[in-house]
């Protein structure tokens, strides 16, 4: 591609957007809380649809806590009271480094002053992780059984007698663990993608949470899902105060509608409904499935991002961004909900701008191109 200013690049942004029957917003997850403030702005305006990346990894978490509520704490609190700590199709090894050392396995804690060896660490998955490695105990579970498993823990809880093994999990480390938990003076599940993306998705969660709400009739016990991008967390929030839901929003008809599985970003890319679409802080050519990925590449796509991925590759207009929380200051939310302020450790290269400040650019010129309509 060619080169070109600022305000060409805007200019162009602009008029595609504001010429899109159906322009689709995606991404979110890795900026602050101001661009997705702004990313609302301008789904409304443009009539668009708005979805982050929540829609390919804790979206089935949500839905299922919306239904059924959810017993939570800080990861200060884990760090301090907790003696039992779960990972359930987690495996933050590798995809959390800092969790174990700051929160859920090593430090030591107000009322864990033995740090590591004060607690108990169990890892449930259907293969052998580098958690795995460093728990207590793993349990491995057959593909796609996590529902099954959770109901028997639930109705062992409950005080059930099991005798056969459930999705190739043995009656009596079923029975063992039940009694683990219950004594626990605090437990945690921290859940991952293993249990919202496989068969069950919701309703995993769903059962999830139900064992969570019976073990708390025995002890402390609360439940956790290991967000991603820095600010996925805000990315839910700031969309769900701005227009009542937390991703999958759909602007069409002028006031928010939500509805996943039509208006999440795999789902209408796959479909061939999107005329034109705006990446933020997201790589979504890498991580979507090809059918989605390819009308990415048939539309005009604009793409705001600090380095170069494979979105950047087939966009019509890329505009390279300052980084959040380094070049930019901003609000991010931690993923137990914890707001923190993103401090601005260096200068942005010259000329570069805040993911925020630019999309403000474009809904100034979108406002102004939709009057003179």
């Amino acid at each position: 591609g060619k080169e070109s200013s600022l305000d060409n690049a805007i200019e162009m942004a602009a008029l595609t957007l504001a010429s899109a029957k159906r322009p689709i917003i995606y991404g979110l997850s890795s900026t602050e809380c101001g661009a997705v403030a702004s990313c609302v702005e301008l789904a409304e305006i443009t009539g668009g649809v708005l979805d982050n990346t929540s829609s390919v990894c804790h979206g089935p978490t949500i839905l299922a806590l919306q239904q059924v509520g959810e017993s939570k704490a800080s990861l200060g609190e884990v760090k301090n009271r907790a003696d039992l700590v779960v990972f359930w199709g987690a495996n933050p090894s590798d995809s959390h480094i800092r969790h174990f050392v700051r929160y859920s396995v090593t430090p030591k804690g107000l009322y864990i002053p033995d740090g590591r060896r004060g607690r108990y660490i169990v890892s449930l998955d259907v293969r052998e992780t580098k958690t795995s490695r460093i728990a207590d105990q793993f349990v491995k579970v057959d593909h796609g059984g996590d529902f099954e498993l959770l109901l028997a823990l639930r109705a062992v809880v409950r005080g059930s007698k099991i005798t056969e093994d459930v999705s190739g999990v043995p009656a009596e480390v079923i029975r063992v663990l039940v009694k683990r938990m219950k004594k626990a003076k605090m437990g945690v599940i921290f859940f991952g993608l293993g249990l919202t993306q496989s068969e069950g998705r919701h309703m995993n969660i769903d059962a999830a949470v139900g064992l969570v709400s019976e073990l708390n009739h025995h002890t402390k016990f609360v439940l956790t899902p290991m967000r991603g991008h820095f600010n996925v967390a805000g990315a839910n929030a700031v969309t769900t105060w701005q227009t009542g839901y937390p991703y999958a929003v759909d602007f069409a008809r002028g006031y928010p509608r939500y509805n996943p599985g039509e208006y999440t970003a795999v789902d209408m890319l796959a479909r061939g409904e999107p005329d034109a679409a705006i990446i933020i802080a997201s790589d979504p050519v890498s991580t979507f499935p090809s059918d989605a990925a390819k009308h990415l590449a048939k539309i005009p796509t604009i793409t705001l991002d600090q380095k170069v991925t494979p979105t950047t590759m087939l966009s019509k207009v890329v505009i390279p961004v300052a980084t959040a929380g380094i070049e930019v200051a901003g609000t991010a939310y931690r993923m137990d909900g914890f707001s923190l302020s993103l401090k601005k450790v260096v200068e942005p290269h010259t000329g570069i701008k805040s993911d925020r400040e630019v999309l403000e650019m474009i809904i100034k010129r979108v406002k102004s191109l939709k009057e003179d309509t």
